[in-house]
């Protein structure tokens, strides 16, 4: 996959804590790779301060977890396929606090979304990472408005990637 953020991804000033904790996921190297462009490509297009040595906790788990912390903190009793949990309320714009906060994907939901939308699997997990950390910067989805700003950041996060629009 060609990019155009990878050279930035290495010198991004983000700690990724990544931890595979459950479900069927590639090698943490390739984990660890994917999160750090999708996370240069939400920084760049977002144009937010990051400072340095700020951190990222990333987990890669399976659907019985998630839909267990789905039912506990959003009162939905099934899995989903990305959660974020912000250590601190940040706004879009804002410079990001020290601590990020916690995402944490679903291996089965994120593999049967890919194979429905017909895509690869590395291109949908930088997609919810990207999507994930936008949460943790402030964005949000609640209405039409947010949806509307919060989309075309990952649509042109991705485009920073040449991964095809998912909303397409």
């Amino acid at each position: 996959m060609q990019n155009s953020v990878e050279p930035n991804a290495a010198a991004l000033p983000v700690e990724i804590d990544l931890m595979v904790e459950a479900g069927s996921w590639p090698s943490e190297e390739e984990l660890e790779a994917l999160a750090r462009i999708a996370v240069a490509a939400a920084v760049a297009e977002t144009g937010a301060a990051v400072p340095t040595g700020t951190e990222l906790s990333l987990v890669f788990s399976d659907d019985a977890h998630i839909q267990m912390l789905n039912a506990e903190w959003r009162g939905k009793d099934k899995p989903t396929n990305v959660l974020s949990f912000p250590a601190f309320p940040t706004k879009p714009g804002q410079p990001l606090p020290p601590m990020m906060g916690d995402i944490i994907l679903a291996a089965e939901t994120v593999d049967r979304e890919a194979a429905l939308e017909g895509k690869p699997r590395a291109h949908h997990i930088t997609h919810l990472v990207i999507h994930g950390f936008l949460h943790l910067m402030g964005y949000d989805h609640e209405t039409d408005a947010e949806a509307e700003e919060m989309e075309g950041l990952e649509r042109r996060a991705l485009a920073r990637l040449a991964i095809p629009d998912p909303y397409a």
